[in-house]
């Protein structure tokens, strides 16, 4: 594995892959969505609005399986976006890679690139320097499956608090008080099984690449196929996140009168 440019500012560490991928996620998806309303038709829709629309249903559906239908427009924008830049995001480290050789420390205004450290570490693996590596799927990063986790847990429990309070507190003594801990240790851990989920397929995948590409032009066949198969599989981790996400906020923030 290569090392990923870091940009340290203050006492935080930012991943500079990371961050450009997570732009250029956030532009792919926007254009996506502006092209996609930019000339609606009735009569002759576009291959794109097609597909958008397609999209659209199967969001909206997804969220209709998880609460009362009545609920569902409220948070289709949201299931809409989490989809789109999950889905986008899990497949741009499979295109291609883009990796930079270098000998000499690396700064951006001030601030280290690329350490004495880094560059120690590549000579040490038989380099003549460190090997960078400036492109990868941004959900192959922790921090960014676990901030997109943290968005969702705080969302969750801030729309039980406002819409929902009674009931939301009710269910951490349910089915008896004494589950009290239990409860709050469940809601605690649903961040964390959230994005190390995300986290693990995506990391997995792009190192399997990684170990492939190694192979040279006898690991092509193998590459093809197993690219193939990380299109699937970016697809089902971008489902899986969203519906847990449906899932948590329709059991804390709507209280169905059938349950009680």
């Amino acid at each position: 594995m290569h090392d990923f440019p870091t940009w340290q500012i203050g006492g935080l560490n930012i991943d500079v892959s990371t961050f450009l991928a997570i732009i250029v996620s956030c532009v792919v998806v926007f254009v996506l969505a502006r092209v996609a309303v930019s000339n609606l038709s009735v009569e002759n829709p576009s291959k794109i609005q097609n597909f958008m629309e397609w999209v659209v249903e199967f969001v909206h559906n997804l969220i209709a399986s998880t609460m009362p239908l009545s609920k569902v427009k409220t948070y289709l924008s949201l299931g809409m976006t989490l989809i789109l830049f999950i889905f986008v995001s899990n497949l741009l480290g499979l295109p291609f890679g883009i990796v930079t050789e270098h000998t000499e420390e690396v700064k951006l205004f001030g601030h280290t690139l690329i350490s004495n450290e880094m560059i120690q570490k590549g000579i040490d693996k038989g380099h003549h320097g460190a090997e960078v590596a400036w492109w990868k799927s941004p959900t192959a990063d922790v921090s960014v499956t676990f901030g997109l986790a943290a968005i969702v847990f705080f969302l969750t429990h801030f729309l039980g608090l406002t819409r929902n309070t009674k009931h939301y507190l009710k269910h951490y003594f349910e089915p008896f008080p004494f589950f009290f801990p239990l409860n709050v240790l469940k809601e605690l851990s649903k961040p964390l099984t959230l994005s190390l989920r995300l986290f693990a397929n995506i990391f997995a995948g792009e190192v399997l690449i990684s170990t492939i590409l190694m192979a040279g032009i006898w690991g092509t066949p193998l590459l093809a196929a197993w690219q193939g198969f990380s299109l699937f599989v970016g697809g089902v981790q971008a489902f899986l996140f969203t519906i847990l996400t449906m899932v948590y906020i329709g059991s804390a923030a709507i209280h169905n009168e059938e349950d009680h």
